[in-house]
């Protein structure tokens, strides 16, 4: 029996929790949050028996296996490195830090000390994704030449979701002060992994953030909204592709569509995830001179919860771990600094 400690118990710990109770041999035993009123009701909902409103006696008292982060991400190094060094495997939400030099010494700490770690690149559960990555490793579609890749959500115009101007679990989200990194640490970070992944190392990056005006002053109570809201990335790749990365809040009519376009001198695939996770379009051979595209099943693969379940009873770490979470992060960072000088950056 693996048992797994959840700590922070917002909107997506409710996903954390509900998953791992699907895989056999999983059980919950322990929640944590600061607020432990709401960790009781988590606790009440998914039938965990302990709940505690400190991490540090939570991992003093409790006999837990691992532990799932899915507190803010201002907490995700502090937490991290303590369940490191109680001992315990760590699954943390993304981003892995607030920046590389944290969840540098995140992965460092977790390889000194021989646990699983992995960090929850969610749109690594389309299948789709993985098989992209084997056709261009095996060269089905030549040389990469350009890369288009897009994260868009339009929660900022619609009300989809609900709005976003009555509750917390937004409002943080587009405030620097509340350690939101804005749509670039929050979703860009998903779709930097998701482009990067079958393409490679980024080389260089040029990066245009922006912040809107969203209410008069911009500010709600406690909340600034200073964060960016829109990301513009301009890259070039390792193995000398060029492309863009861009990633919104404001994509009316787009609640939250992934897609990512791979183009190489011999081929080309789209993996278009508001079409199915589960299959990816292609252009190969002789169709390359008539355009056409075929539609090709990619089936199932497990997901990032099963993976960390697994990776846990074999002692063999799986994809995506803490190194390339800081991978990712050292990217994000370096779009910060192009930002504010107006340049490109070498990684």
């Amino acid at each position: 029996m693996i048992k797994i400690a959840i700590v922070g118990t917002g909107g997506m710990a409710n996903a954390h929790a509900n998953e791992f109770k699907k895989i056999k041999g999983c059980q919950l035993v322990a929640a944590c949050d600061v607020v432990r009123k709401q960790a009781e009701d988590f606790a009440a909902k998914h039938g965990i028996p302990a709940v505690y409103g400190d991490f540090g006696k939570l991992l003093a008292e409790t006999d837990c296996d691992a532990v799932s982060n899915v507190t803010p991400d201002a907490f995700h190094a502090s937490l991290s490195l303590k369940a490191i060094a109680a001992g315990r495997h760590v699954l943390c939400e993304k981003p892995l830090a607030v920046n590389y030099a944290d969840a540098r010494k995140m992965a460092d700490a977790a390889r000194r000390k021989g646990v699983i770690n992995m960090v929850n690149f969610s749109y690594r559960n389309s299948s789709a994704i993985h098989k992209a990555h084997k056709m261009v490793a095996a060269g089905e579609i030549g040389r990469v030449m350009h890369v288009e890749a897009s994260y868009l959500q339009g929660w900022l115009v619609g009300r989809h979701w609900g709005d976003w101007k009555t509750g917390p679990g937004w409002l943080w989200r587009l405030s620097k002060a509340h350690g939101s990194k804005g749509v670039l640490g929050d979703i860009g970070v998903h779709i930097v992994d998701f482009a990067t992944y079958p393409v490679g190392d980024v080389k260089t990056v040029n990066c245009r953030l922006k912040t809107f005006p969203k209410v008069p002053g911009n500010r709600l109570g406690e909340y600034r909204l200073d964060a960016n809201d829109s990301a513009v990335l301009t890259v070039e790749f390792a193995g000398g592709a060029i492309g863009t990365i861009h990633t919104t809040r404001w994509a009316t009519g787009q609640p939250n569509s992934l897609r990512l376009r791979i183009y190489g001198d011999k081929g080309a695939i789209i993996v278009d995830l508001d079409k199915d996770w589960g299959a990816l379009d292609v252009c190969l051979g002789k169709d390359v001179h008539t355009n056409t595209w075929k539609r090709v099943s990619t089936g199932k693969t497990p997901n990032m919860y099963q993976r960390f379940i697994t990776s846990i009873r074999t002692g063999k770490n799986d994809q995506p771990d803490f190194a390339r979470g800081a991978a990712i992060q050292k990217i994000l960072d370096a779009c910060f600094v192009s930002d504010k000088k107006s340049r490109p950056v070498r990684m």
